[in-house]
């Protein structure tokens, strides 16, 4: 454990599988206090037995989002670092995507990013060192991928409101950044299989799969008071992912 966090305390919505887990296990290693949410009662089964303090919430309440929110602050004593990290990666194919699909997708990753930064901004202006870290991805915001147009919209979407979030908090006291993962071994990742998983590191240049930990490193720096000049921005992190040209950038790298 690190002092990097030592008086915070965290919220990290999405928290209790995942990156989620991952950024909320990270914030409680550099010592903050950290409360997640999940969306089903036994999503966050597992997160209390890891010792966090878990509560269901679904981000396109707004209502509950202000409930939630309040009540962890209370239990907290405060609120001064807001991880948002609650979202969804169906894929359907621009032709076959349906009206339910797009709403369900941008109501999640876009109208419940929003609905959560509404309800914990009183608390992180409250707090004087307000920070805000948005869970994006390097979809659509620098790369595409075939039956992820939705997905990649929405993150994109995050990345707008981020920017302009940033100056309308930034004589309040906080800060509105965002990390974008690029491939994360997760369970979501993990069903896909080994064989995907192993074509997936061969594309990174650092050569294998980020963990949910490197997410949550990122997100701890943002918190940090070491980022307090930073704001509006975004870290990537994906090895390298999106750096090579073309495939064959990659070839013979172990032997240079």
């Amino acid at each position: 454990m690190t002092a990097l966090l030592e008086g915070r305390t965290a919220l990290v919505t999405g928290g209790t599988l995942g990156i989620g887990f991952g950024i909320a296990t990270q914030l409680r290693e550099h010592g903050a206090q950290v409360a997640v949410t999940g969306l089903t009662d036994d999503e966050c089964g597992p997160a209390r037995e890891a010792g966090f303090s878990a509560h269901v919430l679904d981000v396109r309440d707004g209502a509950a989002c202000r409930r939630v929110i309040d009540a962890v602050a209370e239990e907290l004593g405060g609120l001064s670092v807001l991880a948002s990290n609650a979202g969804v990666y169906p894929q359907a194919t621009i032709e076959t995507m349906t009206d339910e699909d797009i709403d369900l997708i941008f109501d999640i990753n876009v109208k419940g990013t929003i609905h959560a930064v509404q309800a914990a901004i009183p608390h992180l202006v409250a707090s004087g060192r307000g920070r805000i870290v948005l869970t994006s991805s390097i979809t659509g915001n620098y790369t595409g991928f075939p039956a992820w147009s939705h997905y990649g919209a929405t993150k994109a979407a995050q990345m707008g409101f981020a920017r302009s979030a940033a100056i309308e908090l930034a004589r309040k006291g906080v800060t509105v950044n965002a990390v974008l993962p690029g491939n994360i071994v997760t369970p979501g990742l993990k069903e896909l299989g080994q064989e995907y998983m192993d074509s997936m590191a061969r594309s990174v240049p650092a050569g294998f799969l980020g963990e949910p930990s490197d997410i949550g490193n990122a997100v701890a720096f943002l918190a940090s008071d070491g980022a307090r000049y930073i704001t509006g921005q975004d870290i990537v992190v994906d090895g390298g992912q999106i750096l090579p040209e073309t495939p064959e950038a990659l070839e013979g790298l172990d032997t240079l």
